[in-house]
């Protein structure tokens, strides 16, 4: 456990791990627009540096979570920021696409450190104060993205655009350190083998997906490609799934996964995560869009990311209340909270849209029914599942948070781009493309309310489990003898 280590100080080494690598996804956002003339490239092969990024991050958090199960997350942990810094050197030293995408690829991989970051505070926080660390830890998913963002455009405006990846590489650095010299090394399973062939199946239904979902409006819904990605994906999900509900020692084992508990927190995740990148998505389009057009609101690209950067702080300002809240009234309830939050929020934003400041204080409803719903998902998850599938468990629920900001992607650009208003010889969204959308983000957030409705409000108590199902000391836990996991293959 601990030890003599102070357990506030393994909190903010693991959320400053946390931090850096959620600022990887929102790194070279600013510098979208001029993909294709610093790499000297089309549009269409420039936004494969924004997907590579993403379907690193979907594919590498699960398997990096039953990784770190097996050979402690700790290890892997470092393994990712390790990576990180790979990708940044690779990006800091070239100016042509097919190394950027890789480079890309690399930082996105980064992103599995959250879940395996929240595995770790179960391991290594005592009980009493895992609340509050858990949700601090969860939330920088949101915040390290938000606050990134105005970093990037001032780094990229002020300096060689290589710069932005020298400062990534060098934090990357920081934060193994800190992980290295801080949190203490966990417990291992070595007697669980790891699922390789599970493992490429996953990575190749996942891919065929996101790639349909991500360049579905680049390629053509119709289109061949689109078709044969989504399809092909979503069959090759299917027989991996197959494969790894009669599998020994699967890489996800399902018959945790489709317990009530981990199931429907695995779908409200989909549609929080859908509410959290809509807002991301959509507010800085209105923010930068010509003010000519009646609709946007005509303001450059830093202060639309500064009109962002409170969305996140205030999820992590919120986060402790949250924790609070799961510890009084149980995850569940702060998920309700959460959902119901979000969902006026973009309420708000179908009536308050020709302000700045109408964005700012959207943003910041949204935020903070991110922050009490990002800080109830993984307690809900970790509560519902043994010791040995948490590093697993936490990597599929950030899978599924993934998928849903990757629908928003999709969702928000048909909706924006098929809803216009000309002016001049130039398409703009209308207002009706912008309520569609935050319309759309509040009907997930009212699916993540139903769902969230739906889920147990707590476990009966066995063993040395708490009411929520987390330890009541510092010692070994007995799962509950209904565990899914303890059925015989």
């Amino acid at each position: 456990m601990t030890g003599t280590r102070s357990p506030a100080l393994i909190t903010a080494t693991l959320a400053g791990c946390g931090l850096i690598c959620s600022f990887m996804q929102t790194l070279m956002i600013p510098l979208v627009p001029e993909l294709p003339r610093l790499l000297s490239t089309s549009p269409s092969n420039a936004s494969w540096i924004v997907t590579a990024t993403l379907l690193a991050g979907a594919v590498c958090t699960p398997i990096s979570g039953r990784l770190g199960d097996i050979f402690g997350k700790k290890r892997v942990a470092l393994i990712l920021l390790g990576a990180i810094l790979v990708g940044s050197l690779l990006a800091a030293v070239t100016t042509t696409l097919i190394p950027m995408i890789m480079g890309r690829a690399f930082q996105g991989a980064g992103l599995g450190v959250i879940p395996l970051g929240i595995s770790m505070l179960r391991d290594t926080i005592p009980t009493e104060l895992l609340g509050r660390s858990v949700a601090l830890m969860s939330s920088t998913l949101g915040v390290g993205a938000a606050v990134g963002m105005p970093l990037s455009a001032f780094a990229s405006q002020h300096y060689d655009w290589h710069a932005l990846f020298w400062m990534s590489g060098a934090l990357s650095v920081l934060g193994a350190v800190a992980l290295w010299v801080i949190v203490p090394t966990g417990p291992r399973h070595r007697d669980i083998r790891f699922d390789v062939l599970g493992a490429l199946g996953l990575t190749g239904g996942l891919t065929g997906l996101l790639l349909a979902v991500s360049k579905g409006s680049d390629w053509g819904w119709p289109a061949a490609p689109t078709l044969v990605c989504g399809v092909g994906g979503l069959v090759v999900l299917l027989v991996w799934a197959i494969y790894q509900w009669h599998s020994g020692s699967p890489l996800v084992d399902l018959r945790v996964s489709i317990r009530r508990p981990v199931l429907l927190t695995n779908l409200a995740s989909v549609a929080v995560g859908f509410g959290l990148f809509a807002s991301s998505v959509v507010l800085p389009k209105l923010l930068e869009m010509p003010d000519v057009t009646g609709v946007g609101l005509g303001q450059s690209m830093m202060v639309a990311s500064l009109c962002m950067v409170p969305t996140g702080l205030i999820m992590m300002v919120v986060s402790p209340l949250a924790a609070r809240v799961s510890s009084a009234r149980g995850p569940r309830t702060s998920l309700i909270v959460g959902a119901t939050t979000i969902a006026a929020g973009y309420g708000l934003a179908l009536v308050l849209m020709t302000q700045v400041w109408h964005t700012v204080l959207v943003g910041c409803v949204i935020g903070v029914g991110i922050g009490f719903a990002y800080a109830a998902l993984p307690t809900l998850i970790m509560r519902s599942v043994p010791e040995s599938e948490t590093g697993a468990a936490n990597g599929l629920n950030s899978l599924m948070r993934s998928i849903g900001t990757s629908t928003a992607s999709a969702v928000a650009a048909v909706l924006l781009s098929q809803n216009v208003v000309t002016v001049g010889v130039h398409d703009y969204t209308s207002a009706t493309g912008f309520r569609l959308a935050f319309a759309a983000a509040g009907i997930a957030a009212l699916l993540a309310l139903v769902i969230a409705w739906f889920i147990p409000p707590r476990e009966s108590p066995r063993g040395n489990l708490t009411p929520t199902g987390m330890c009541r000391s510092t010692g070994p836990c007995h799962p509950p003898a209904t565990w899914a996991g303890d059925i015989p293959r």
